[in-house]
């Protein structure tokens, strides 16, 4: 299990992967929340870290990686389904890759999901599917 400090670094995490390229949209914002409801996490909380990031906690367990990696795959989906274009997309692509990569997640894995993702519907990658990806890649 993930203490607190954890919980707060995996939205800061994601708060500044919706913001890496503008503002939070309003759908954003709403999956943000939800994942803050999910990890037990306030709205006072949530709302500080809007404004005040803080900094990165590495996760000790694999598992707790793959999950936080497959929130920022949704995330980026839904920045997608809302953006302009594809340079959107792309930078959006390489931001996911980078931030997979900083949770010491293999690059092969990461980019065997990034390439899949575009075959299927909306480009949601179904959870056992990612983690049988990454399963492969740790064994």
């Amino acid at each position: 299990m993930i203490n607190r400090v954890e919980k707060l670094s995996l939205l800061s995490e994601m708060i500044a992967f919706a913001k890496y390229d503008k503002d939070i949209r309003r759908i954003e914002y709403n999956f943000l929340l939800g994942v803050a409801k999910q990890l037990d996490i306030s709205r006072e909380d949530f709302e500080y870290l809007l404004e005040n990031p803080i900094s990165y906690t590495h996760l000790k367990s694999h598992s707790e990686r793959i999950v936080q990696f497959h929130r920022l795959v949704l995330l980026m989906n839904i920045e997608q389904q809302y953006g302009e274009g594809d340079e959107n997309n792309r930078a959006g692509v390489t931001k996911l890759y980078n931030f997979g990569l900083r949770m010491g997640l293999s690059h092969e894995s990461i980019a065997k999901v990034l390439y899949l993702m575009e075959s299927f519907p909306n480009k949601i990658v179904p959870p056992d599917v990612l983690i049988d990806i990454f399963k492969t890649q740790y064994n």
